[in-house]
C-alpha cells in the first residue's frame, strides 16, 4: 500500500510542479505581450515625427542580439533574464509602433483578437496531446525558411498580391509552430526540470512563445490591414 501511496504523491507532485511551469511560462508571456502593446500604443504616435532609417537598424540589430542573449542568459541567471526579456519586449513594442500609423484601429484590435484565439488553441493542443508533433515542426521550419527567401525576393519585386501570399503562409507557419514548441517546452520540462533552473527554463519558453505570438499578429494584422486609409 505504501508504494501505492508512494507514486500517487509522486504523480501528485510532478502534477503540481508541471503546471506551477507552464504558469510562470504563459504568464511570462503574456506579461511580454502587455509590455510590448503598452510601449507600441505611446511611441506610435511620435513614430512618424522621430523615424529615422539609421536608428531602426541599429534597434533591429540590437533586437537581434537581445533575443539570443535573452535565452542564453536566462539559463545561467534567471532574474538577468527575466530583466532581458523585459527589455527586449520593450524593444520590440518601440519597433513594431509604426502599426498604430499604418494601420486602423479596428484592424489592429481584429488581428490581435484572431491572433490570442488562435495562440490560445494551438497552445493547449500542444500540451495537450499524446501525440509528437516533431514531424509539424520540421515541415514548419522548412515551409520558415523557404518563406525568408520569397520574402527576401519580394523586396526587390514589390508586389502587393505576393506579400499577401507570404503574410497567409506565415500564419500557417506559427500557427503550426505555437502547438510544436508548447509540447517541446513542456518535454523540456520533464526531461531537464529538475537539473536546471525551473526559472530560466521558464523564461527561454515565455521567449519562444512571445516570438509565435508576435509573428502570428503581425502577419495577421497584414491580412486585416488590407486597404487600411492609414497605410
Amino acid at each position: 500500500m505504501n508504494n501505492y501511496d508512494q507514486a500517487g504523491r509522486r504523480l501528485v507532485n510532478d502534477a503540481f510542479g508541471m503546471n506551477r511551469f507552464l504558469t510562470k511560462t504563459y504568464g511570462w508571456m503574456t506579461l511580454s505581450v502587455l509590455i510590448s502593446g503598452i510601449v507600441a500604443y505611446l511611441m506610435g504616435g511620435m513614430y512618424h515625427t522621430s523615424f529615422n532609417y539609421g536608428t531602426t537598424i541599429v534597434g533591429f540589430i540590437l533586437w537581434i542580439v537581445l533575443a539570443f542573449a535573452t535565452q542564453s542568459v536566462a539559463m545561467r541567471n534567471a532574474f538577468a533574464g527575466f530583466i532581458l526579456l523585459v527589455v527586449f519586449s520593450a524593444l520590440t513594442g518601440g519597433l513594431f509602433s509604426y502599426v498604430f500609423m499604418f494601420y486602423s484601429s479596428t484592424a489592429i484590435a481584429e488581428a490581435f483578437f484572431t491572433t490570442t484565439i488562435d495562440f490560445a488553441i494551438m497552445a493547449i493542443i500542444g500540451v495537450t496531446t499524446k501525440k509528437s508533433l516533431d514531424k509539424i515542426g520540421t515541415q514548419a521550419m522548412a515551409a520558415f525558411i523557404a518563406l525568408l527567401v520569397v520574402s527576401i525576393i519580394n523586396l526587390f519585386l514589390h508586389n502587393p498580391l505576393f506579400d499577401l501570399f507570404i503574410s497567409f503562409i506565415a500564419v500557417i507557419i506559427f500557427t503550426a509552430f505555437t502547438a510544436y514548441d508548447s509540447q517541446k517546452i513542456k518535454e523540456a520540462f520533464n526531461e531537464y526540470g529538475s537539473e536546471v533552473s525551473e526559472n530560466g527554463l521558464a523564461i527561454n519558453g515565455a521567449m519562444i512563445l512571445y516570438m509565435d505570438f508576435i509573428n502570428l499578429f503581425l502577419n495577421l494584422l497584414s491580412i486585416f490591414g488590407i486597404g487600411d486609409n492609414n497605410r
